[in-house]
């Protein structure tokens, strides 16, 4: 049988690197996003919704129009995320907090919440969310983000211990800096902050990985498909960083 993958903010960045990752192996592949003229840039035969992840009332009616249509689901790619404010924690304005750990963290859950009945039913399935390398470390100047992408790491480990006994598999990726356009407004929002330029803010982030460079949004979609498949059937409950191994999360200018 066909593959079934659902995956949030599907439309660019990270999660259109993943949708095209599953499409090439296969999969049936349906994005939500926000963005009408980016879910329309889309290949004509993936499914689309335009759906926010933190209205529970769209996602439950997504989750039964996927399984109306598709009469089941293999793999949630719980995928959206915004980059929420840049600014000292005494700078952050409660509403930006919210609205911030509203899609990161609540989006990841109600996802999850209506994924979680349809996938116990067929005893098998996939959660992978994506948290953040800021998942695993304290990020200065982030930390409505940083909070968020650290409680994701939690809900997806007790995911796995809850679905697990009906064969359904969660994992965690934690992406480090990521080219794109979402990455290119932190860089430019931290040098603004730093009075420095983007770039000596850009060369800070990859001189703080062992590698010494950003990654792209095709090697976190290159683990995602590896994580649903069977080649990794019995790894679960597991915090996957795709970061070019982070030595310094906060390197100095």
């Amino acid at each position: 049988m066909t593959m079934r993958v659902l995956i949030t903010a599907g439309a660019s960045g990270i999660g259109k690197a993943m949708a095209e990752a599953f499409d090439a192996s296969g999969a049936n592949v349906w994005v939500a996003d926000m963005d009408h003229a980016a879910l329309a840039r889309c290949p004509s035969h993936w499914r689309q919704s335009h759906v926010d992840v933190s209205d529970e009332g769209a996602v439950a009616t997504w989750f039964s129009e996927v399984e109306a249509d598709w009469g089941g689901l293999d793999v949630l790619c719980a995928n959206a995320g915004i980059a929420g404010p840049t600014a000292p924690v005494e700078g952050v304005a409660l509403e930006d907090w919210r609205a911030c750990l509203s899609v990161n963290l609540e989006g990841a859950f109600l996802c999850s919440k209506y994924a979680a009945p349809i996938l116990k039913r067929q005893r098998k399935g996939v959660v992978l969310i994506t948290s953040s390398t800021a998942g695993q470390y304290g990020y200065p100047n982030r930390a409505p983000y940083a909070a968020a992408k650290w409680g994701v790491v939690g809900l997806g480990k007790t995911l796995a211990m809850e679905l697990g006994p009906h064969g359904v598999r969660c994992n965690v990726i934690c992406p480090g800096a990521v080219e794109g356009p979402r990455m290119e407004g932190v860089l430019q929002r931290e040098a603004d902050a730093k009075g420095v330029t983007r770039n000596q803010i850009y060369d800070g982030y990859a001189s703080g990985t062992s590698m010494g460079r950003f990654v792209e949004g095709q090697d976190i979609a290159n683990m995602a498909v590896f994580l649903a498949s069977d080649a990794a059937r019995l790894v679960s409950g597991q915090v996957i960083a795709v970061d070019g191994h982070t030595v310094n999360p906060d390197p100095k200018l």
